[in-house]
C-alpha cells in the first residue's frame, strides 16, 4: 500500500493524519479508476470528487489540480518502490542478483492499476516520463556507487547503461501488466531479464560463440 506511515510500537497515529492519509488514498483510487475507464484527458476535478465521495473543498485542500494528484500518486509509487529495493541492492554486490527486479515486478502486481495509468503514459506522458527519470536516476547512483566501491569504470557512459537498463525493464513490464493473465510468473519473468543482463542478447537470442562485428 502507498503512501502509509506505521506508527512505531507504543505511537499513535493522531485521527487528522489518519483522516489526511484516507482522503488521499480516496482521491488516489478514485484517480487510477476513471483513468483507465475514461483515459486522463477525459475525467474533471469534479468526476474525481464524485468517484471518491468528496467535496471539492476537500480535494482542493490537498491538490491544486489533477495533474498535482497525479504527480503525487507517481512520487508516492517511487518512493514506495524505492523503500523496498533499497535492501536489496547493496553497493558491494559485484552482479545481478535479479533481486531487485524480481520485487519490482511483485510490486507491480500489487499495485497493477496504478502502473497501467502510468505505463500507458496518461497525463500526455508526464507520469511515465517522471517514472523513468526516478527509476534512471537511482539505476545511475548504484551503477556508479557499485563501480566505486569496486575500482571499476563502466564501459559506456553511465546515463546510457542506466537508462538502457530502465527502459528494457519499463518496457516487459508494460507489456506483463497489460497482459491478462500475465504470461509470465514474477519469478519467470525476473530469470529471463537475469539471464539477458548476464549473458546479452546475442546468447539470449539463441547463437553460441563470439560476435564478430562486420
Amino acid at each position: 500500500m502507498l503512501h502509509t506511515t506505521v506508527a512505531k510500537k507504543g505511537e499513535t497515529v493522531p485521527p487528522e493524519d489518519r483522516r489526511v492519509r484516507r482522503t488521499r488514498r480516496l482521491l488516489r483510487d478514485a484517480l487510477v479508476s476513471l483513468v483507465l475507464e475514461r483515459g486522463y484527458a477525459g475525467i474533471t476535478v469534479e468526476d474525481i470528487t464524485d468517484r471518491a465521495d468528496l467535496g471539492r473543498a476537500t480535494f482542493y485542500s490537498h491538490y491544486t489540480d489533477k495533474d498535482d494528484l497525479l504527480g503525487q500518486v507517481v512520487s508516492d509509487l517511487a518512493d514506495d518502490l524505492q523503500v523496498r529495493l533499497g535492501p536489496l541492492m547493496p553497493e558491494s554486490s559485484i552482479g545481478f542478483t535479479g533481486k531487485p527486479v524480481l520485487e519490482m515486478f511483485r510490486h507491480a502486481a500489487e499495485e497493477r492499476d496504478v502502473y497501467r495509468v502510468i505505463l500507458r503514459g496518461e497525463g500526455d506522458g508526464k507520469a511515465l516520463r517522471k517514472f523513468v527519470e526516478d527509476r534512471s536516476a537511482a539505476a545511475v547512483r548504484i551503477f556508479s556507487a557499485r563501480g566505486k566501491a569496486l575500482g571499476v569504470t563502466p564501459r559506456i557512459d553511465i546515463e546510457v547503461l542506466a537508462r538502457a537498463w530502465v527502459g528494457e525493464q519499463i518496457a516487459v513490464l508494460q507489456w506483463w501488466l497489460e497482459s491478462d493473465p500475465p504470461p509470465l510468473t514474477p519469478e519467470e519473468v525476473t530469470e529471463m531479464l537475469l539471464e539477458l543482463s548476464l549473458r546479452g542478447r546475442y546468447w539470449s537470442s539463441g547463437f553460441d560463440g563470439e560476435l564478430t562485428p562486420e
